[in-house]
């Protein structure tokens, strides 16, 4: 299993992506799941993946390789695409590709093929964009109201999503929150470890993008749990007790 997450706020995009992948209980590795699909000076799309790594890595070859012209020209890559749109739409045509031939090259296996992706970034003098593809190759785009999107084992990191991130909140803040989401979801579900890859996109263009690996060891990361494992425990004792459980 897998967690990726991506949010888009005012200020810019971050992405945060696990590693630990497994075929049982005995056989545990680490893969990575943020990829780069291209980084040059007008235009960084970064792609984060769950599910089949089979189907992913095949699709991060179409794209790599190039997917066939319709009029034979050029090979098409998301380096070639003029805007976020159609770079999406070049990914999920690779990704249905993918599908197909991991399915066909499989046939009659009981194995699953889907992968479903996160795909954000910016091309030439658009708007930053973050997009929520399906494992049937059709897509959304994560939009102020909603301004996260979750792919993988997202049940235990969505609530504090729900109730603390939202379209205005900083861009540093949106880093703390993504990180406390893979928090709580380590603690609950072991299909989900680190080291956790991160990009963070900014709105402005003269800010650097900022990519880094966080593993167990990460000074930020263990204190960040740690505070926060702290500061739960003192909000708790905070709240009122409840009267119809009679004097403690």
């Amino acid at each position: 299993m897998t967690y990726c997450l991506g949010m888009h706020v005012k200020a810019g995009i971050v992405l945060i992506g696990d590693t630990r992948t497994n075929a049982g209980i005995d056989n545990i590795s680490t893969f990575r799941k943020l990829h780069k699909l291209v980084d040059e000076a007008d235009r960084v799309v970064f792609c984060a993946s769950a599910g089949s790594l089979s189907t992913t890595q095949s699709m991060l070859a179409l794209l790599e390789e190039g997917l066939e012209s319709h009029d034979g020209e050029e090979r098409r890559t998301v380096a070639h695409m003029p805007s976020m749109f159609r770079a999406v739409s070049l990914v999920c045509e690779a990704l249905i590709q993918a599908r197909i031939n991991v399915a066909r090259a499989l046939a009659g296996t009981p194995i699953n093929f889907d992968a479903s992706l996160l795909v954000g970034g910016r091309i030439g003098n658009g708007p930053l964009a973050l997009y929520l593809v399906y494992s049937e190759g059709n897509f959304i785009e994560c939009l102020p109201d909603c301004p996260f999107a979750q792919i993988g084992e997202l049940k235990y990191g969505k609530p504090i999503l729900d109730r603390t991130l939202d379209w205005e909140t900083p861009l540093y803040e949106a880093v703390k929150v993504g990180l406390l989401s893979f928090d709580s979801t380590m603690r609950s579900n072991l299909s989900v470890g680190m080291p956790l890859d991160l990009v963070v996109i900014p709105e402005d263009r003269q800010r650097p993008i900022v990519q880094r690996r966080l593993d167990e060891n990460d000074p930020y990361y263990r204190k960040l749990s740690s505070d926060w494992g702290r500061l739960m425990q003192e909000a708790r004792d905070k709240i009122d007790d409840p009267e119809f459980m009679g004097a403690s």
